[in-house]
């Protein structure tokens, strides 16, 4: 175990031994078609795309305010453990002179391996449990059906509803949360390729990235595809015309935004509820404002107090990228995250920035009967109001104290840069001048539906 990685995992709480890091499924992830790890409490990490490698290493600094934190590059390989499962394990590299590339996966790691997979008489240890109730009770290093990503049919088969609503037992919601359908997506996909190439390659450079869920008990996260352009300068022919249409098909082309991923808690009815890209591109215009009006909203009222933050937020990224020039975040994404479960204080709310809110937040009960309509009027959809979320992977996230004055957490980043592109980049063909227009015209239409949601919500 090389000593900066060790170093890593000890800020991050993980437990390590010589044998590696056992990656877990991450399951906050909302979007996205890359495989997302849990590497620590603090830290996730995920396949690495040499662009983006690129990008996190040469980030200009007014930028690293809007992206997550970028912690280095590791070598993941397919393992069988005591059990016969099989497993992801992350070891360190020597060095990330030639990490860009995967050449010589086998020269990646410190750590000799002892065996190369084997694909027969695996067991089976399936995420997602039956029904949908998950157990509370085992402890945190016990829960080994948590780090084995192997699936069974009928669970492949249960993600493929574009909206899914499950319920949870009261208590403690944040113990009950073992994966959300994409993440469970994501995982069969990777877990497929990998299979694919076991024979010839058993390593891969992943990297490890800010796990930006980490401080909440129950993150809400919502993941927003920008721009009215997603295809890359170097994408073929057939990949750009993909992407295109699928532009053309959705908000992208009008507002520059379309949805591509969301989880969202309701405490009223201990539901949570995903949504995925492929609902997100059916939206139209109001659908789109009704997503937004549903993922703010905690199933007895609009969390109206998350707005303005969330759009000082956007404002402050705007003005970062009409300050970047030559960039292209080609199919990037942004994320908007905060708690679902929310410190209770009699105190009124204090913006992140540290500005008092003008007026007492009402309590649940007295804005649940004004909420019976839905974004900007129109009526509440069946959808919205069987709506919920997702809840952390452990206590104690929340640093407000009772009784204390508290600010509503939320995050707002950037995410996936595996098509991103700028001057700097030496070896790219195409040059860009000026600003990423098509991302700061998404950004600019964001800004004003959130406006409109917040004067909609004090009228």
């Amino acid at each position: 175990m090389s000593p900066a990685l060790e170093a890593l995992m000890q800020a991050d709480g993980t437990p390590y031994s010589a044998k590696g890091v056992m990656l877990e499924p991450f399951v906050h992830q909302v979007g996205g078609h890359s495989c997302v790890l849990r590497f620590g409490e603090q830290t996730i990490c995920k396949p690495l795309i040499p662009r983006e490698h690129q990008f996190y290493k040469n980030l200009p600094l007014e930028m690293r305010k809007f992206t997550p934190q970028y912690k280095g590059v590791v070598s993941v390989s397919f393992e069988e453990d005591e059990e016969g499962n099989l497993c992801l394990i992350a070891y360190p590299l020597h060095s990330e002179s030639g990490d860009s590339e995967n050449k010589d996966p086998s020269a990646d790691c410190q750590e000799p391996k002892s065996k190369m997979l084997k694909w027969s008489n695996k067991k089976q240890s399936p995420l997602l449990q039956e029904k949908e109730n998950y157990s509370k009770d085992r402890p945190r290093n016990s829960r080994k059906e948590d780090k084995i990503m192997s699936y069974n049919r009928d669970e492949v088969q249960q993600q493929q509803a574009e909206v899914l609503c499950f319920s949870l037992e009261k208590g403690n919601v944040v113990s009950q949360i073992k994966h959300n359908p994409w993440s469970l997506k994501c995982h069969q996909q990777q877990l497929q390729r990998m299979k694919e190439n076991a024979k010839h390659r058993n390593q891969y450079k992943f990297i490890l990235l800010e796990n930006l869920t980490w401080r909440y008990r129950v993150p809400c996260v919502l993941d927003l595809k920008m721009g009215t352009r997603q295809h890359g300068d170097d994408a073929s022919e057939e990949k750009k015309a993909n992407q295109i249409r699928k532009c053309q098909q959705s908000t992208s082309a009008s507002i520059g935004v379309r949805l591509c991923g969301m989880q969202v808690y309701q405490s009223d009815s201990g539901q949570i509820m995903f949504m995925n890209k492929y609902h997100g591109r059916k939206l139209t215009l109001a659908g789109f404002k009704e997503a937004l009006y549903q993922f703010f909203h905690n199933g007895r009222r609009l969390r109206h107090e998350l707005l303005s933050p969330v759009l000082r937020r956007l404002r402050e990224m705007q003005a970062a990228l009409e300050a970047c020039e030559s960039y292209r975040f080609y199919s990037s994404s942004l994320l908007i995250i905060y708690d679902g479960d929310p410190p209770r204080t009699p105190a009124r709310p204090r913006h992140r920035g540290g500005e008092e809110g003008d007026e007492d937040e009402p309590s649940d009960e007295e804005e649940e009967e004004g909420e019976e309509e839905g974004a900007f009027g129109f009526p509440r959809s069946s959808s919205t109001s069987a709506a919920g979320g997702l809840s952390g992977g452990g206590s104690g996230r929340s640093s407000h104290r009772a009784g204390e004055a508290s600010s509503p957490e939320v995050d707002v980043r950037m995410i996936d840069f595996a098509h991103t592109t700028c001057r700097h980049y030496g070896e790219d063909s195409v040059v860009h001048e000026g600003q990423d227009s098509g991302f700061i015209f998404g950004l600019q239409n964001l800004i004003t539906i959130i406006s409109q949601l917040e004067e909609h919500s004090t009228d």
